[in-house]
C-alpha cells in the first residue's frame, strides 16, 4: 500500500520513550459527492469511520467490524486500497510516551441504507454520529477548526484533512487527460 504521508505532531519533541503501536483501518464511501463520515461533537470535526484492530484481527476484517459498529454499514465491499498515514503524536495514557499510529484508507461500497449503530460509550459521550456530507463541506468544515486552533480541537483532524483533500483530488474531481 502507498504511503501518504508520514506525520510526526507538533508537540512531539522525539521519537524516544515509550512507544504505543496501532493499526487502524478507515472506510472512504462515497455517492457522488457525498462522504460518509463521522461527525463528533466533542472534537467539531469529521473524521472517517474506522478505527483500530486488533491483534489478531486482519485489517479487512477489522474495517467490517468498525464501519458496522460506528455506521451500521452492510453489505461492505473493499473495492481497493486508497493508502496510508504513518503518524507519530502524544499519547493521552501515562505509561506511553508515544502512539505510532498506522491508518490504512479502503475505498469502499456499502448497501443502500444504514443500520443500527453499535458505539461505544466514549464515542457515544462525544457525541459521534455517521453522516453523509459534501467531501468539499467536510474539507472546510476541518480546516476552519484547524485555522482556529479550536480548544477542542482533536489529534486526527489534520490526518483526516489530509485524505480527504486527497480523495477530493483524485476520486471526486479527478484530472482530466487529453488523448
Amino acid at each position: 500500500m502507498k504511503l501518504i504521508q508520514n506525520m510526526i505532531h507538533q508537540d512531539v519533541q522525539s521519537l524516544e520513550g515509550t512507544i504505543y503501536e496501532r493499526k487502524a483501518a478507515r472506510g472512504i464511501i462515497m455517492r457522488g459527492s457525498e462522504i460518509l463520515l463521522l461527525y463528533t461533537k466533542r472534537y467539531n470535526d469529521y473524521s472517517f469511520p474506522g478505527g483500530g484492530v486488533e491483534l489478531d484481527e486482519d485489517l479487512i476484517a477489522g474495517l467490517h467490524r468498525e464501519l458496522a459498529e460506528e455506521t451500521g454499514a452492510t453489505q461492505v465491499q473493499v473495492i481497493r486500497e486508497l493508502g496510508y498515514i504513518d503518524e507519530y503524536r502524544p499519547h493521552y495514557k501515562p505509561e506511553y510516551d508515544l502512539i505510532h499510529m498506522l491508518s490504512y484508507y479502503y475505498v469502499c461500497t456499502i448497501g443502500e441504507s444504514l443500520g443500527e449503530s453499535r458505539l461505544e460509550d466514549y464515542e457515544i459521550s462525544n457525541g459521534m454520529t455517521a453522516v453523509w456530507i459534501d467531501i468539499h463541506e467536510a474539507i472546510r468544515h476541518n480546516r476552519q477548526v484547524i485555522a482556529n486552533r479550536e480548544s477542542s480541537m482533536g489529534f486526527s483532524v489534520e490526518r483526516e484533512t489530509i485524505v480527504l483533500e486527497l480523495i477530493a483530488k483524485e476520486l471526486v474531481n479527478p484530472t482530466v487527460r487529453s488523448v
